[in-house]
């Protein structure tokens, strides 16, 4: 539950949230056109399950949009979920990137803080400050040239 509370607050964060409710109220939208067009489909659950089917490109073929109408909206909620998931990823791998990149040079900026008062620390703190220094580069990606 902590981690779609994290990632609701990334996408608000960045705007995608917005987005992704406006996706949501199109899918509805678009399930209820299709359970009035298509003939094929019974139920507005069917018409659910039918767009959610198409929109993550699984294809399982329970139902079928037999009118030009209703392949156009299958078509339009298939391009937007595959926008939006690439879109969300992006957000989410961006967003972390970025975070990971301040927590390492407020790391930096501490070890740097300690060393400019490195003669006056006592022999306690600098084992202290040498076995986060140690860890700090345990922890830190390997850069190649």
């Amino acid at each position: 539950m902590v981690g779609f509370r994290r990632l609701w607050r990334i996408l608000k964060h960045t705007g995608t949230a917005v987005m992704l409710v406006n996706f949501l109220w199109i899918f509805f939208v678009a399930a209820i056109a299709l359970w009035f067009i298509e003939p094929g489909i019974p139920t507005v659950g069917d018409s659910l399950w039918y767009l959610f089917v198409a929109s993550m490109t699984i294809g399982f073929g329970d139902f079928a949009a037999a009118t030009l109408i209703g392949r156009i909206i299958t078509v339009l909620i298939s391009i937007l979920a595959v926008i939006l998931t690439a879109m969300i990823t992006g957000v989410v791998v961006n967003y972390y990137s970025e975070y990971l990149k301040v927590r390492q040079s407020e790391t930096i900026s501490m070890f740097l803080e300690k060393l400019e008062d490195l003669p006056e620390l006592s022999h306690e703190e600098l084992v202290a400050l040498s076995n986060r220094v140690r860890r700090f580069n345990d922890e830190r990606p390997v850069e190649h040239p």
